[in-house]
């Protein structure tokens, strides 16, 4: 077995370091500069040199203390000496604290930085804390590790804020922060979420491959100048909820749930989402507004995000109540779940590329005691929800979300209503004709706003035809109407024999009167079994079929028969027609 090659020893850092307890194996030693006037860094001078140096510290000094071992007790020593006897808080110039290594929790709450934080290859041992700071300049946290919680709530950073390859084993929060400049969380590594809740950033929030074990939330964030949030990924929520965008923005982010309620878009937006639950109740959209989902991966510097966690096939819009559809474009979006009753101008809804709805109940399903056989249709997630708290025991309908309103047919039908509109106004005549039944489903079972004879009328326009839109109801209907007006003309309606004309003469002087008397239709008599022959079979068809073309037949019939005839003559081309209907409304372009 070979022997491993030993690791080549650490590069010294470029700047004059300490060297305390160098070995053969870290002949760097201890990397901590110099400390001013000495050979050793901060926390390897002696008592007495210690305390020399933190005295001759003044608010507002730049320090650089880069390399350093800080125990928690020897941080503290370093702000206290820093302290403004003004506002009682520790007040810097320019702070470095690149390749630093804090032991314990580090608390920099309400320092002030007239400068550049610099935090370059940090390593926090627990957690950090900057609530309240000032910070004058630009906050650089590069490749730090953090081992427990990091928070900003309340911070100030006048210029950017820089997350750049940096792991935080626990959250980060940025409540309540103010960020003049951008803040990027590029290849950030979060084991828990990143909050901004009521955060005011100016400028952009990237991403930029940043992979969060939890939520990221904005909301009530305000967002004056992002230009671009993402590529994101985060296996719990993003919360967009009351968050304030007051430009032109671009979102990408792979999440399980994306939660825009009373959001506020000032300018155009687009939301290029993966696997996420999308909930836009309330949104506030001053201009288009699109949300899509994205086929593959993100990319960021020629490589797909990992998306670990996510399973979720498609991205699902889950509410639009509330939204001014007027400027929402859906592209690719899973809406069997959504719940659209309260849109705003919602025929006014764009929908592109392949955005699906709910559809009934496939195959033989049971309703109460009886078996059924659902029309196939697009539905609204709430018509599931009504038939299913409707119909106790109906197999296949969704039932509505614990604490969810079930909504009656009276709401139901403007919805079905808006959404035929914006179909027919896409040109997409098909699937506007789902919409249409739909409507007439919820007028038909509504007994508060629908009269009884308008309900009936609706019911027998529904089981003849589903509505002009069932072809093969209609088609069924005519060939059965067609049977019975064969068999009753064989039995009744046509005579039992036909009727032969007679004629008779009159001679009176040089003129001749002729008259031709035709007998009247004698009724068939005899068995039943007798009267069904091949010859007036022959005869029957013929005079249904030039019934259905609303043609006089020209065969002398029974009295029976003529009814009969005029009633075929009546109903049958009146259902050919509504066959011919339901074709129509399934091909128009």
């Amino acid at each position: 077995m070979a022997t491993p090659s030993p690791e080549p020893p650490p590069d010294p850092p470029n700047w004059p370091h300490c060297g305390h307890g160098a070995t053969a194996e870290d002949p760097v030693g201890c990397r901590g500069i110099h400390v001013p006037g000495h050979t050793a860094c901060l926390a390897h001078l002696n008592e007495t040199d210690l305390a020399a140096y933190l005295a001759t510290l003044s608010p507002g000094d730049d320090i650089n203390h880069s390399g350093t071992h800080f125990t928690e007790d020897l941080l503290d020593r370093l702000l206290d000496a820093l302290r403004d006897p003004t506002t009682g808080h520790p007040r810097l110039g320019t702070a470095r604290f690149s390749v630093a290594k804090f032991d314990g929790s580090v608390d920099f709450d309400k320092v002030q930085i007239s400068g550049d934080a610099w935090f370059v290859g940090t390593e926090i041992g627990d957690d950090a804390w900057f609530g309240k700071a000032k910070i004058s300049g630009d906050a650089w946290f590069v490749e730090v590790e953090i081992g427990g919680d990091v928070g900003f709530d309340g911070v100030e950073i006048n210029g950017n804020a820089w997350f750049i390859e940096a792991r935080v084993d626990g959250n980060a929060g940025f409540d309540r922060a103010k960020i003049n400049g951008n803040i990027e969380f590029s290849k950030v590594r979060a084991g828990n979420g990143i909050w901004f809740r009521d955060a005011e950033i100016g400028g952009d929030v990237g991403f930029d491959g940043a992979e969060v074990n939890g939520d990221v939330l904005f909301h009530g964030a305000v967002l004056e100048h992002a230009a671009m949030v993402g590529p994101l990924v985060c296996t719990g929520m993003l919360d967009l909820s009351e968050a304030v965008f007051e430009r032109a923005v671009t979102i990408e982010a792979a999440a399980a749930a994306v939660r825009c309620r009373r959001t506020r878009w000032a300018s155009t937006a687009a939301l290029r989402l993966r696997h996420a639950e999308v909930d836009l109740t309330d949104a506030v959209m001053e201009y288009p507004v699109s949300v899509s989902a994205h086929a593959r991966p993100f990319i960021v510097n020629g490589e797909e995000l990992a998306e670990s966690g996510l399973t979720g096939p498609r991205v699902r819009a889950v509410s639009l109540r509330g939204v001014d559809a007027a400027h929402l474009v859906l592209t690719d979006i899973d809406l069997t779940g959504c719940r659209f009753a309260g849109t705003i101008h919602l025929d006014q809804l764009r929908l592109e590329g392949h955005c699906r709805l709910a559809a009934v109940p496939a195959g033989l399903r049971r309703r109460g005691i009886w078996p059924v056989r659902w029309t196939p249709r697009q539905t609204l997630a709430e018509e599931h929800h009504w038939r299913a708290a409707r119909d106790i025991g109906a197999d296949g309908w969704t039932p509505a979300p614990e604490g969810e309103e079930v909504l009656e047919p009276v709401v139901l039908a403007p919805v079905y209503r808006a959404l035929r509109k914006a179909f027919e106004d896409g040109k997409n005549e098909p699937g506007a004709a789902d919409f249409y039944y739909g409507e007439m489903e919820m007028r038909r079972h509504d007994r508060a706003g629908t009269p009884r004879a308008e309900r009936f009328l609706l019911t027998a326009y529904w089981a003849v035809s589903g509505y002009g839109l069932r072809a093969s109801r209609a088609l069924g209907w005519l060939l059965g109407a067609m049977a019975v007006t064969v068999l009753v003309m064989m039995l009744w309606g046509l005579p039992q024999d036909d009727p032969k004309p007679a004629g008779t003469g009159t001679l009176t002087g040089h003129r001749i009167t002729l008259t031709t008397d035709t007998p009247a239709p004698v009724n068939p008599t005899g068995p039943w079994p007798e009267r069904v022959t091949t010859e007036r079979f022959e005869k029957s068809l013929r005079v249904v079929i030039n019934s259905v073309v609303f043609r006089s037949s020209g065969q002398e019939l029974t009295t029976a028969g003529t009814y009969t005839e005029m009633a075929s003559r009546l109903a049958e081309p009146v259902l050919l027609g509504l066959a011919v209907l339901a074709v129509r409304s399934r091909v128009k372009r």
